[in-house]
Formats: C-alpha cells, sequence, structure tokens
C-alpha cells in the first residue's frame, strides 16, 4: 500500500500542473526543512548512544566509499549520453550525495511495514552526504582551464565550509549530536515535540516538493529522452549496489533497505548549492531537475517499495 505521505507530494504536482495558486509561505518551507533534519538527526543520535562507535565504524568507512565511489561510475556513462564534462560531473555528483527526505519517507514506509532497521541509520545520511559532492568537484576540476588557458582552482577551504557546515549538514549532525549525548532520557521533554508530529510534517514538505517538481516538468522537453532514462534507470542499480554492500555488512534487511534507497537517492539540497560554488560554469537546471523532478518523485512512490523488496530477496533468511 502507498504511503499517505507520498499522496501528498502527488498532490503538490498535480496542483501545478492544473496552474492551481497553491503556495506555502517560503518561511514555512524554511522552517519544514529545519525541523526534518533536526528530528531525523535526533533520532538517529538517541539510538546511537546506545550503540559502541568501534562497532559502527565499518559501516561509517563504507558509506563515504559508497558516496565517494557513485560519481567515478556514473560521470563516464554521462559523457557517453553526450553531456559536456562537467555538467556529467555535475550531475554525477547529485546522485553521489544523497536525499535527506527520501530517507525519512523510507524511514516511515518501513515503520508501516512493520520492518526494522538498524536505528542509527540517521549516522549514514550525514557521512554519505558530502563524499558523493566531492568527488564531482575532483571530477569537474580534473584537466579544467579557464579562459587564459591556465588550470582552474578551487577554493578549498570556503568549499569544505560550505559543504561541512552548510545548513543540512549541520543541522543533521548537530541532531545527531544531540541526541547521542544526552540519549533518550534526556532528550524526553522534547519528544512530543519532535518525535510525534515528525510524519504530518513530512507530509506538509512533500505538498511544497511536489509543487517545486510539478513546475520543473516542463523542462524536460529541454534535454531530452536520455536524461529521463539515466533519471529512472540509475536509482534501482545504485540501490543494488547499496544493497549489495548492505549485505556484505551484515544489516538487517530493513537496514539494506535504508542503505539502498540512499544509494539510489538523489540531493536536490546539498549537491546544488556546492555544485553552484564550486563549478559555477555547469548546468544547474540539468541535474536539478533530473534529481528532483524525476528520481525523487520516482524514488518516493515505485523505488522504496522496489529496494524492500531487494533487499529481502538478497537476504531471504533474515
Amino acid at each position: 500500500m502507498i504511503d499517505v505521505v507520498v499522496l501528498f507530494f502527488l498532490l503538490g504536482v498535480f496542483a501545478r500542473l492544473v496552474k492551481s495558486d497553491l503556495r506555502l509561505p517560503e518561511a514555512l518551507y524554511e522552517t519544514l526543512s529545519i525541523y526534518l533534519l533536526l528530528a531525523i538527526g535526533l533520532k538517529g543520535g538517541i539510538e546511537l548512544s546506545k550503540q559502541p562507535m568501534l562497532a559502527l565504524l565499518p559501516q561509517m568507512l563504507a558509506c563515504m566509499a559508497l558516496g565517494f565511489a557513485i560519481p567515478l561510475v556514473l560521470t563516464p556513462v554521462l559523457r557517453l549520453l553526450g553531456l559536456s564534462r562537467v555538467d556529467a560531473a555535475a550531475m554525477a555528483a547529485h546522485y553521489g550525495s544523497v536525499s535527506v527526505v527520501t530517507f525519512a519517507v523510507a524511514s516511515a514506509y518501513l515503520a508501516a511495514q512493520g520492518v526494522s532497521a538498524e536505528p542509527h541509520a540517521a549516522l549514514w545520511v550525514a557521512i554519505m552526504e558530502a563524499p558523493g559532492i566531492v568527488a564531482g568537484i575532483l571530477l569537474a576540476r580534473l584537466g579544467a582551464r579557464g579562459a587564459d588557458g591556465q588550470a582552474q582552482r578551487v577554493n578549498w577551504g570556503e568549499l569544505a565550509h560550505d559543504v561541512f557546515f552548510g545548513k543540512s549538514v549541520l543541522l543533521l549532525a548537530g541532531g545527531l549530536v544531540i541526541g547521542a549525548v544526552m540519549g533518550e532520557a534526556g532528550t524526553a521533554p522534547i519528544a512530543p515535540v519532535f518525535m510525534a508530529p515528525f510524519k504530518g510534517v513530512l507530509a506538509l514538505f512533500l505538498l511544497e516538493l511536489g509543487l517545486v517538481a510539478g513546475g520543473r516538468l516542463g523542462e524536460l522537453r529541454r534535454y531530452g529522452l536520455r536524461i529521463v532514462v539515466f533519471a529512472l534507470v540509475t536509482p534501482p542499480v545504485l540501490a543494488l549496489g547499496g544493497a549489495l554492500t548492505g549485505l556484505a555488512l551484515g544489516l538487517s534487511t530493513g537496514g539494506m533497505a535504508i542503505l539502498a534507497t540512499l544509494a539510489a537517492s538523489a540531493s536536490y539540497i546539498a549537491a546544488p548549492t556546492a555544485m553552484r560554488m564550486a563549478v559555477p560554469e555547469a548546468n544547474a537546471a540539468l541535474s536539478i531537475t533530473a534529481a528532483l523532478g524525476i528520481t525523487f518523485p520516482f524514488n518516493i512512490v515505485l523505488g522504496v517499495p522496489l529496494y524492500l523488496q531487494m533487499a529481502r530477496w538478497l537476504n531471504p533468511g533474515a
């Protein structure tokens, strides 16, 4: 059965397609973003407080390696599809990073299905946010030259600050630290605010994302069928890689499904910001249209249930 929050996203898409005047205030959108990032981080941190950090080290290293490897694999594919070097690297960076909202939808779906996952899964989100972005920038800058024929340089200090201390990573990591330090007892006073209303807030956020995605569907005509096919075929392929990584790590079926979802997701918050600063010559609309207009709807409507079945197929004895 489709999760109710997905219907809010479809409502937003429909509203934009029929040219409704439905809008969410910009301030509300920002507030919902902050709430979701903090809530996800807190939930993961609370459970992290119960886990031995040394035991999680293999998972953390595997998540970093997976995020870094995805752009290395996708960039040559996108070059074969006719994209320029910088556009291919920029889009690959979006797919190497992750979508926090897709993670939230997957977590809600697993809970509705009665499937448990590793309680510290939010830690994987925080770890996978940056490596794909860094890999994409390296690929875009490899051999790049400016108008004067000189090799272009990136201000890595400024870039690192924006990637690691940008809003999404800072809130997610901050929530994790607060939850890990305070634990379940220490965060109990704010649980009615950050735990119980989570799914309702997620529904409102998806309504806004539906409005945004619906407004970008018309741009697909500018880029052709090849980008549509890439944005639909790539997520299941990456999900298989994520699920196999989870299997190798000994994760539960739910954990495999979550890691598959993260591998299949594409960033449309952190990655566009970082790539716009580091690779300004890349076509930002192309990457955002693929990530938000095609891959995101596919993942939350069809992908998440598919990835759960994939995990069950790979891990039948669990």
